[in-house]
């Protein structure tokens, strides 16, 4: 029988964690110019049901908010615009709920399917409102710059934030995954071929809207950090290659990174999971300097990446988190051979590369995290 869920939703899964890392030593380590003290973190925290595993396994309440473990990680700060959709098609409702999955329509018209007890995040079946560029001009004002997506207090949030030494992060849609959302994954790479001016329209548009939200932005306050999600590969690649990334997502990238960039914007970090080495030159040359999280289960080794780009390219992540369900001497042999390096070089918070699995014994977690700062400061000569 299934074991009840007490922690269900994405919601649940949030995890504690003190900063103790200001604002200039974080963007000076993340951009190799300063390498103190190493930096260690959670960056998701536990997927749906591990929590309950730790509680049947003794965990305390600490434990399982994760404020009970280590870690040396950054002090950050949203500010709070909107470069992104505006609006809706339709209002979300739920269309089915049963024991195993929530059917349900999104803003968008898509029929989103949740499967419960293995995920929080819902992920579309079907019924994208892009085909063609019609579609697209149907939608596009949802997508275009408008005086609300400055409405609401963000000075006075960012400026908080310096002032209480925190970075400051804006964010901007994917150029790869906004047209997915709007289109699906098959569509999209068709597009690529056999409509280019509708894509080409699609991040011109959005481009227009993050260059004037954030130009805004960076007159007032300094953007520290450009963050844009992406989530565009699996274990055998990434899903657009790197002449698309050139043609396409590159002008995008690299008009709103040029900006911020001259108003003293420091890191541009990407989100995708997945094998990237095809396409990180392309993104490099579009801006981006960070990434994570660096899945080693797909080929996202970042000792051997380190060595490829150098200063080029920070990362957070990087840490096999298969590894936590085996044996204490392949957890020790997993972070003997990535820690020391990357000690070495900076430009790199070091964190299991996404989710902790379900089948993760607690005590795996607790020797990882003990073995983890073993080393980090036997490295660092703390």
């Amino acid at each position: 029988m299934p074991r009840k869920l007490i922690w269900p939703n994405h919601g649940d899964l949030a995890i504690k964690k003190t900063p103790t890392v200001m604002r200039e030593e974080y963007l000076d380590f993340m951009t190799f110019r300063r390498n103190d003290r190493p930096l260690f973190t959670e960056i998701f925290g536990p997927i749906v049901g591990l929590k309950e595993e730790w509680l049947e396994q003794g965990a305390t309440p600490a434990e399982l908010d994760f404020s009970a473990f280590r870690y040396r990680c950054p002090a950050l700060g949203s500010i709070p615009v909107n470069t992104g959709q505006t609006g809706g098609l339709c209002k979300p409702c739920v269309l089915e709920e049963t024991e195993e999955y929530v059917l349900s329509r999104d803003s968008l018209g898509r029929k989103m399917r949740l499967c419960k007890g293995v995920a929080t995040i819902p992920l579309p079946e079907s019924g994208h409102p892009v085909k063609n560029m019609d579609d697209w001009l149907r939608i596009r004002h949802m997508f275009e710059f408008a005086e609300a997506r400055l409405a609401g207090d963000w000075e006075a949030a960012a400026k908080a934030h310096l002032a209480a030494g925190r970075a400051t992060v804006a964010g901007i849609p994917g150029g790869f995954d906004l047209p997915r959302q709007l289109m699906g994954e098959e569509n999209l790479c068709l597009a690529y071929y056999e409509q280019p001016e509708l894509i080409h329209d699609m991040l011109t548009t959005v481009g227009d809207t993050a260059v004037r939200v954030l130009d805004t932005v960076s007159r007032t306050v300094t953007v520290d950090i450009l963050s844009v999600h992406e989530d565009m590969a699996g274990k055998s690649g990434p899903l657009a290659g790197p002449k698309q990334v050139q043609e396409f997502i590159h002008p995008y990238y690299r008009r709103v990174w040029d900006l911020l960039a001259g108003r003293g914007a420091r890191v541009f970090d990407q989100d995708s999971d997945g094998d990237m080495n095809a396409v990180i030159p392309a993104f490099v040359d579009a801006g981006i300097n960070c990434m994570h999280p660096m899945e080693p289960a797909a080929n996202m080794d970042i000792v051997k990446i380190r060595q490829r780009y150098g200063t080029r390219l920070a990362f957070y992540g990087g840490i096999d988190k298969h590894v936590l369900r085996r044996s204490n001497a392949e957890i020790a042999a997993e972070l003997e051979y990535k820690i020391p390096p990357i000690v070495a070089t900076g430009g790199c918070m070091l964190g299991l590369d996404h989710r902790i699995t379900n089948g993760t014994p607690l005590a795996n977690y607790r020797f990882y995290i003990g073995k983890a700062w073993e080393i980090l400061e036997r490295e660092a000569g703390a």
